[in-house]
């Protein structure tokens, strides 16, 4: 039952991976976590007649977000690319384009600070439908949530230090609302 010779030093346990693999088993139940995850999420959104889309991680022109980009070249055009910061953009010519519901888990890259929580490579999931509204949506991604934390048993659990219980209904305050309430 004990795991000897753990390979404690955090930074160490990122960059080498696959050592922190075999020298802390319970690592590998995160891998498979978030599998059933993306699983999950997939399923969900596919039930709900949504299509998922690839879209183009190299632009010539960066949008959606305000972060910094990575450069990089295409030798054949001879000409700079920007790894992608935000797949929104495409995803919104799509519904422009008489696509109604749409989805993408897709890799964004931000060239900006590095740490133990921030990585400028990450996975997204951004979706898009057609003639709804911003209540529409919110009660839509409740119900993803709570589908995805059912089909990983992850009903109630803490994090820094709350305890979350997803089985309630959400807590829906506009922004307004919370800056009257919190902002004194």
């Amino acid at each position: 039952g004990e795991t000897f010779n753990a390979f404690e030093d955090k930074e160490l346990r990122y960059r080498h991976r696959q050592l922190d693999l075999i020298a802390n088993p319970d690592v590998k139940e995160i891998f498979r976590k978030r599998a059933r995850i993306i699983s999950s999420l997939r399923k969900f959104l596919d039930d709900h007649s949504f299509l998922e889309v690839e879209t183009p991680v190299l632009q010539s022109i960066y949008g959606g977000a305000s972060a910094r980009p990575f450069t990089t070249h295409h030798n054949t055009l001879d000409q700079s690319f920007y790894l992608r910061i935000a797949d929104e953009l495409y995803l919104k010519r799509l519904i422009i384009g008489g696509f109604n519901k749409v989805y993408e888990l897709a890799k964004n890259f931000r060239n900006e600070g590095m740490d133990s929580n921030h990585n400028p490579e990450y996975t997204s999931l951004e979706y898009y439908q057609a003639y709804s509204d911003v209540y529409e949506m919110m009660d839509f991604t409740e119900s993803l949530i709570k589908y995805v934390s059912k089909q990983v048993n992850q009903i109630k659990f803490e994090f820094n230090g709350q305890p979350i219980n997803l089985s309630k209904s959400f807590n829906k305050q506009s922004m307004f609302d919370l800056l009257k309430q919190h902002a004194d």
